[in-house]
């Protein structure tokens, strides 16, 4: 089932449409979209495995037995990979183009991935995964070109329910099952945020960025929607970075300037020491065209 949008912010309304490709699907545990928006892919509670081109819906892959029960799932940066976890606690890559499964991420037998992200910078190809071992929650990170992991470390301290990249990938949230949120820079792994208790003793059931500014939004059974500002540091905006290098500009015309007043009049470059130090010749011999004949006289007649 399809529900799109229409009309201007003050006269929204809201139309339900089928789907044919998922009629008779059963119930979906998750869908995601592609970054590009070109397709999106759905995982059901049977474990089968859909992706459809968007808003063509030609089905692309249709997996019946990808897992034993879908929990997560997500595509890359680029729209070329899709990472998908199950109940059982196994992760598995496919190639998004024709759903080909490449590989599935190594484990230990009493670790469980649950939840997957991947990064969204550009620069760090990275696929964010919380991992559950008894009742110590990590958060590992994968290297996409090798899928070897290549460290962990434990951020929310609980188990988590929710996971979200921001749009620049520059903050990685996650949600707890009792209704806790972090928030973590990705460049340190260290967290930059964390409201305890948002969603009193409820699990965070979805928590996504907002676009353009630092705000998350998260849901919950019991407490609904909630919108909360984050506490990190605010971001450059456009017309900072012109202003900034305005007054780059301005101050270096002020210091050529200054140089230039300052500086010998046929160079263009500032006297040398001894240049300055040095006495004028004029001053010591007096004026080559003076007619004053006491100059001459101090030298006593010539012999010729």
């Amino acid at each position: 089932m399809l529900f799109e949008l229409y009309g201007q912010e003050t006269n929204l309304k809201l139309f339900v449409k089928d789907l044919p490709p998922l009629q008779d699907a059963g119930p979906q545990k998750c869908l995601a979209f592609s970054v590009d928006g070109s397709r999106f892919a759905t995982g059901g509670v049977d474990g089968h495995l859909r992706i459809l081109e968007w808003p063509s819906l030609r089905v692309i892959v249709d997996e019946v037995r990808a897992h034993k029960s879908f929990r997560d799932m997500d595509f890359s940066l680029d729209s070329e990979f899709l990472a998908s976890t199950s109940t059982d606690g196994s992760a598995r890559i496919w190639k998004a183009e024709d759903g080909v499964p490449l590989m599935t991420l190594a484990r230990n037998s009493d670790e469980k991935i649950e939840l997957c992200r991947f990064s969204k910078d550009g620069t760090k190809p990275f696929l964010f995964c919380t991992v559950q071992k008894d009742d110590k929650a990590v958060t590992a990170v994968y290297d996409i070109s090798t899928w070897n992991k290549i460290g962990h470390k434990r951020l929310l301290r609980k188990s988590a329910s929710s996971m979200s990249v921001s749009l620049d990938g520059k903050y990685l949230a996650l949600g707890s099952k009792d209704g806790d949120i972090c928030v973590v820079e990705v460049k340190k792994m260290e967290i930059s945020h964390w409201s305890k208790r948002l969603h009193l003793g409820t699990s965070i059931a979805s928590l996504e960025f907002c676009p353009g500014q630092r705000v998350v939004l998260t849901s919950s059974s019991q407490w609904g929607a909630m919108v909360t500002k984050l506490s990190v540091p605010a971001d450059w905006k456009e017309w900072q970075i012109y202003l900034l290098l305005l007054g780059l500009f301005l101050a270096s015309a002020v210091a050529f300037y200054i140089f230039f007043r300052n500086s010998d009049s046929f160079w263009n470059f500032p006297l040398a020491r001894e240049q300055q130090t040095r006495p004028k010749t004029d001053s010591l011999l007096g004026d080559a065209q003076s007619d004053d004949p006491n100059v001459w006289n101090a030298f006593g007649p010539l012999d010729m």
